[in-house]
């Protein structure tokens, strides 16, 4: 099976930039890249599990060490 090659980090951005973010409403929670500036996730997803997490890390090519 061939490896997809990993999406690129948005500019400006790093691993560290990373977080998790819970609806107050809903309790959904979505994953993306945390902007001060915009305060605001970048590039966000839903998830529903740490599977789910994981393959957020491993999309860009990083390992997800766990919460």
């Amino acid at each position: 099976m061939k490896r997809k090659k990993p999406l690129p980090i948005p500019e400006g951005f790093s691993e560290r930039d990373i977080r998790t973010e819970s609806s107050t409403c809903t309790g959904e929670k979505t994953i993306g890249f945390y902007s001060a500036a915009e305060k605001k996730l970048i590039c966000a997803e839903l998830v529903r599990n740490t599977d789910d997490i994981a393959a957020f890390y491993e999309r860009y090519g990083l390992t997800f060490i766990g919460e």
